[in-house]
């Protein structure tokens, strides 16, 4: 091999180490050089080459005279970390009680982030319009570069086409083209880069295993509810698992309580009405008020009036039908772990020895040695996990994405 190819095959190799090395970073399993020189199993030269081409993209940072920890031995390694005046994202999530729009960065990073509005219309592309407007000015405002878009939306998303199977707890049409509808509307609004649509507890999940609580999980279960229903996800191998068409784990149409109240899907005692932040209030006694959404006003309850008998009462009961559907959950799946957001987050703080104590009771491999529980730990974990969606073609090939 000539000097000529020889460079050319070292170049070819230091792009193609690019992506994996700004995975590392991003979610910060390379806080140094050294890391990251054994992590992609390279030359430290290879390392420091491909660290300096992702600083020269404005995607990090290298600091070539970190100060040595006290007591340490030799010279400190480079510390890698995510350039925060470096381009964004921009993430949105729809829920049945309005939406929001944040901007972030490499690392799971919020830059900025916009509250929308309380009431979300029939038209999706009416809200989605509203989203991406708030996006927009964000956007502006901060005067970042925008890479691309992504968003979260409380319906499984059919793929390859990107409709919203069943919205069921908004208004919206079944197979709305959601996707379609917000690439045309972030396009429309002059924001660069592709724009990607998927479900929020899938998401959420995403950002969780990258950022959170499921961060070295090679079979994660997430359950989660939201402002309304009940949603499941499964990251293998750091991977979301879909299924063959997007509509894997929809887990709120579990069935825990055979003679259970009527479920949106037509069947009865389904985990989505059974566990979620209405069941909790009327379980309560208590009439869910409009001023904030139903999600916040079970928190409060939770939180304020747990030695109320009646409202602990009610949490036993969500924690039992719960636990129900997580038993047979693990029985299927055999998670390594599982964590719980939304309202589930909650119930787990207030009592975590019964909710475990349940899925061990009920599934056989929880009576093998338990799988840990553990509460999500990401604030807006879907939007996280939209910006992820729209982080991934950085993720993949930085050079080739950022031009």
């Amino acid at each position: 091999m000539n000097g000529n190819a020889t460079t050319r095959a070292k170049l070819e190799r230091g792009r193609s180490a690019l992506g994996p090395a700004l995975e590392l970073v991003h979610t910060g399993r390379a806080p140094t050089r050294a890391v990251l020189t054994a992590e992609l199993g390279v030359t430290r030269a290879t390392a420091g080459a491909v660290a300096a081409e992702l600083e020269a993209l404005g995607l990090i940072r290298v600091d070539s005279r970190p100060t040595a920890a006290a007591g340490s031995q030799g010279r400190p390694s480079h510390r890698l970390e995510i350039d925060d005046t470096g381009p964004v994202v921009l993430a949105a999530q729809v829920h049945a009680d309005g939406f929001r729009a944040a901007l972030v960065g490499l690392g799971g990073r919020t830059v900025a982030t916009a509250p929308g509005c309380v009431t979300v219309q029939a038209d999706p592309a009416q809200v989605l319009g509203e989203v991406v407007a708030a996006g927009a000015d964000l956007l502006r405002a901060s005067g970042r570069r925008c890479v691309g878009a992504g968003l979260a939306v409380p319906s499984a998303v059919a793929e390859p086409d990107g409709t919203a199977l069943n919205p069921l707890h908004l208004a919206w049409p079944a197979g709305a083209p959601v996707r379609d509808i917000f690439a045309e509307q972030v396009h429309a609004a002059g924001i660069q880069g592709p724009a990607f649509t998927g479900n929020d507890v899938n998401l959420a999940a995403l950002a969780e295993h990258r950022h959170g609580s499921g961060r070295g999980a090679q079979h994660l279960l997430c359950v989660a509810t939201g402002h309304r229903g009940v949603g499941g996800a499964l990251v293998l191998d750091g991977r979301l698992h879909t299924g063959s068409s997007g509509l894997a784990l929809e887990v709120g149409h579990l069935t825990v309580t055979p003679d259970g109240r009527p479920c949106h899907c037509g069947s009865r005692g389904c985990l989505d009405v059974e566990a979620d932040p209405l069941a909790f209030l009327t379980a309560a006694g208590r009439d869910p008020g409009p001023e904030v959404s139903l999600l916040e006003q079970s928190r409060e309850l939770l939180r304020a009036d747990y030695g109320d008998p009646t409202v602990r009462a009610a949490a036993e009961e969500l924690i039992d039908r719960l636990g129900l559907g997580l038993a047979g959950l693990v029985n299927i799946l055999n998670p390594d772990r599982i964590i719980l957001g939304g309202l589930h987050r909650d119930l787990l703080d207030a009592d975590p020895d019964r909710l475990r104590a349940v899925v061990a009771d009920r599934s056989l491999w929880g009576r093998s040695g338990g799988v840990p529980i553990l509460a999500c730990t990401l604030d807006h974990n879907s939007l996280v996990g939209a910006a992820e969606l729209a982080w991934q073609p950085v993720l993949d090939d930085p050079l080739g994405a950022l031009g």
